[in-house]
């Protein structure tokens, strides 16, 4: 299962720490960079154009890459046209925008012309010399669809994190109704804006120690934070409602062994208006013979544990769940990545350090992009991103039906072998 071969969907000139979809416009967005280091590396967010070839494989090109000056993209969140993008201690929010035009075309210093449409180059093939080339000798940039053209426009800024020392928004969240903006840093503080006016709603003290992960349920009711001090709170507006023990049920595992790294709310598989809670669970600490880390399930409604199960000894680095509830997403510090069916926790899907380093985001493509089917003959699309500055599509095929004829030919043999018993029972 771990020896899989996955082709490189995409590759960017800079790490990968985020990435997200956008159904509405079918664009993938990811996003990175160097940071404020002189180190010449690019800080840039990507927007890609998906497309399905075939049955059940996918290509990209790169439709337009929005300069984010010394600040990479840590992480971000996508909803109705907008981008909130932790930068450092600040959430910047830009608002994109897909325009389509019939026809372009290009033309070359030499008075030739080149349609866009012919002008896609493989991912990963570009650099410095050559962008510095094409900037100098007048070719078109071969990295925009013929029909597509992307505007983006910084909206504002918010402060995130006030950690005095080194401020870090670490996640971001629109909550699923689109009124609120959520936050949480090093500084373990959760910070809401009502959005989009932006109007500070009110921030609070989650944790003791840098917040993690957050979550919003799908009724935007309840919302879920983690943070490094061993925690899990479920909160009602800032009103704590209760702290989560996801080894009630496991005895044999000493408290503060383990702690919360991800958590994320899903629908529940196939049951009609459940909620799930799925979190993360990693070793505080690691020996020679590293412990296993452990996904729990948990209703969603109630609050309670409803299944635990480990998940391998590579560290768990980030955690995504399916619009349909039916599959998790799970990456790790050592660069693979796994897919398991929600209702049973079970490994689908693996790949050994499919990524050369941590994986750094994830995010499972919907069932439409720009309303047409973009899973084709998959169960699952899993997209990843990695500090190795790549992005891979990792893919579950549904299985193939029994064909008829082979079903009529076992039950002929069966039958036959019963006739055999019957008249020669000495033989058989």
């Amino acid at each position: 299962m771990g020896k899989r071969n996955v082709l490189d969907l995409y590759r960017a000139p800079f790490p990968l720490y985020t990435i997200k979809v956008d159904a509405t416009t079918g664009l993938v967005i990811t996003a990175g960079g160097g940071g404020a280091s002189k180190t010449g590396i690019q800080n840039a967010v990507h927007f890609l154009d998906l497309q399905m070839v075939g049955k059940n494989q996918y290509s990209t090109s790169l439709l337009h890459s929005h300069d984010t000056d010394k600040r990479a993209t840590m992480n971000m969140a996508v909803g109705n046209g907008v981008i909130a993008a932790g930068q450092d201690g600040t959430c910047s929010l830009m608002k994109f925008k897909l325009c389509l035009q019939k026809k372009e075309n290009a033309t070359h210093k030499d008075g030739n012309t080149l349609e866009l449409s012919k002008a896609r180059r493989r991912p990963g093939k570009v650099d410095k010399g050559n962008l510095d080339n094409s900037a100098t000798t007048g070719d078109v940039s071969d990295t925009r669809n013929e029909t597509a053209h992307i505007t983006v426009t910084s909206l504002a800024e918010v402060l995130s994190d006030l950690n005095p020392q080194d401020p870090l928004q670490k996640v971001v969240r629109f909550s699923p109704d689109m009124n609120l903006l959520l936050t949480g840093g090093t500084d373990g503080y959760i910070r809401v804006w009502e959005f989009p006016s932006l109007k500070k709603k009110f921030d609070f003290k989650a944790h003791e120690k840098e917040i993690e992960d957050l979550d919003m349920s799908t009724t935007s009711k309840q919302l879920v934070t983690v943070g490094r001090d061993f925690i899990c709170n479920v909160w009602s507006d800032n009103q704590l409602v209760t702290s989560l023990n996801w080894h009630e049920t496991m005895p044999q595992i000493a408290e503060k062994s383990y702690r919360y790294m991800a958590c994320r709310f899903g629908n529940g598989e196939d049951e009609k208006d459940a909620i799930r809670l799925y979190t993360v669970q990693i070793p505080h600490k690691r020996d020679k013979r590293p412990p296993p880390c452990y996904i729990t399930k948990w209703d969603g409604k109630v609050l309670l544990p409803m299944l635990t199960s480990p998940c391998g000894t590579e560290v768990i680095s980030c955690l995504a769940v399916s619009d349909s509830g039916r599959f998790l997403g799970l990456g790790t510090v050592t660069g693979s990545v796994a897919i398991y069916i929600a209702f049973s926790l079970q490994k689908l899907y693996y790949v050994h350090e499919s990524h050369g380093i941590v994986v750094t985001d994830l995010v499972f493509l919907p069932n439409f992009l720009k309303g047409q089917n973009i899973k084709g003959s998959n169960k699952a699309a899993l997209l990843s991103v990695a500090v190795d500055s790549r992005c891979q599509v990792h893919t579950v095929t549904k299985e193939r039906p029994i064909p008829v004829w082979l079903f009529f030919c076992g039950l002929m043999i069966v039958g036959v072998l019963l006739i055999l018993q019957c008249l020669f029972p000495v033989l058989l």
